[in-house]
């Protein structure tokens, strides 16, 4: 399934004091029994692709609650903020409500999220490392992941097949071998490995892989990390992989992959395990060879393990404001928790634990995703990383270092400057 989580985490004009309107900050401020009504908006991915799951959460709260009533609401992700970010500055909040996992942070720097007691989800001490990092803030929780969806390689086997290669590769020096012979055989207008320079997803992969990171915390401050020996490996090896593979427009992010690998001028792609899929549809296959021979693998990193990857997914968050927080924590639970996975695995999706993950591992068909999303990472959960987002620091140091603006060494040092200016700052 295709789903495109909007990450746009800036939230100018949001509402004055959200925390100052809200109760005490202790989750459960509600009396279980006196709730009569629970509004729970989520996006339209629930409304069209697993509803009979949305049903069975209501249906296990109603059994807790009788005679409560549910009401829901569904939303498209590009419409999502400016009408959560209005209602918020009123009381009528909804008491539960979808938020993409890289949208979190700026509303729990606000205050807007209610913290919540993990104890009272399921496997919640077996989380996926990435996805807990985006429901916690300052040593509090203020959200649950919901589901997860991670990042692959994707090649084709007809280009590998011609030049000579039967198999995926299992090592970093295998992937580069591999495609020196791609590269080789097809040519300098061709792309061995399609990557976006701005695609700072792939590009963080290769940073972490290497023992560096965006950011690092030090008393409570948070400081850029770019410059640092490990980072800079990271970012050595990106542009190696640009320079090499990449022989499209090197100023282009990764929104129109998929279109561009189904063009057909490209051997392999590192993105959204939904990509591949997505170029060999009939729309978007301009060379109707793509059905059949496209192979997804899991890809190995420079350092010998498998390249960590960021997971995107989504998180169910509380409002501060709602007076009925208890039977919300108890419908996220019945909708993320050990059923509820389930029926979310079923659907295509990710789940928002290892235990679960684990069990993916043994069917051909997601032993991929499900391998790859062992090693992930996610942005530094610091009050200003929504700032660095919004003035696109990352993309423009990546840029200036695949279009050889600057060196490695000298974007890096800009980057890091500019991040520091802002990644404390409310």
């Amino acid at each position: 399934m295709k789903r495109k989580l909007i990450a746009a985490i800036g939230i100018a004009g949001m509402m004055v004091s959200i925390a100052a309107c809200g109760g005490s900050g202790d989750e459960g401020t509600d009396q279980g029994a006196d709730v009569k009504e629970l509004t729970v908006w989520l996006t339209v991915d629930a409304q069209n692709n697993w509803p009979e799951l949305v049903k069975a959460a209501d249906d296990a709260v109603k059994a807790e609650h009788p005679g409560i009533k549910i009401n829901h609401e569904y939303y498209g992700w590009p419409d999502k903020n400016a009408k959560l970010d209005a209602v918020l500055a009123t009381d009528k909040v909804p008491d539960v409500v979808e938020m993409g996992n890289t949208e979190m942070l700026s509303y729990m720097v606000k205050g807007a999220f209610a913290p919540l007691d993990t104890s009272k989800f399921d496997n919640s001490d077996q989380w996926l490392d990435g996805l807990k990092a985006s429901v916690t803030y300052e040593d509090k929780t203020y959200g649950v992941p919901y589901y997860a969806g991670g990042r692959v390689g994707n090649w084709r086997t007809d280009v590998a097949e011609a030049a000579g290669i039967k198999t995926t590769p299992k090592t970093y020096e295998e992937l580069t071998s591999d495609l020196d012979k791609i590269q080789a055989k097809e040519g300098d207008k061709f792309s061995a490995w399609y990557q976006p320079t701005r695609d700072w997803y792939a590009a963080m992969s290769f940073v972490y892989d290497a023992g560096g990171s965006i950011a690092v915390e030090e008393g409570g401050q948070w400081k850029a990390n770019f410059s640092s020996p490990e980072s800079l490996k990271g970012l050595d090896e990106f542009k190696t992989v640009i320079d090499k593979y990449m022989h499209g427009d090197k100023t282009k992010d990764e929104s129109d992959r998929y279109i561009v690998y189904g063009q057909g001028n490209a051997g392999m792609i590192f993105g959204n395990a939904w990509e591949g899929a997505t170029a060999e549809a009939p729309e978007n296959d301009k060379t109707g060879k793509l059905k059949g021979n496209l192979a997804s693998f899991v890809v190995p990193g420079p350092s010998g393990k498998n390249l960590p990857v960021f997971l995107g997914g989504s998180d169910l968050a509380v409002p501060v404001k709602s007076d009925a927080q208890t039977v919300a924590a108890e419908w996220i639970n019945a909708l993320t928790g050990a059923k509820g996975q389930k029926g979310l695995i079923a659907k295509g999706n990710l789940p928002n634990n290892k235990t679960d993950l684990a069990t993916l591992k043994d069917d051909p068909a997601t032993v991929v995703p499900a391998t790859a999303a062992e090693s992930n990472w996610f942005v530094p959960m610091a009050p200003g990383w929504g700032q660095v987002e919004k003035a696109q620091i990352l993309q423009t140091m990546l840029q200036s270092i695949g279009t050889g603006k600057k060196s490695v060494k000298d974007a890096a040092k800009e980057a890091d400057a500019a991040i520091d200016k802002v990644i404390n700052t409310k």
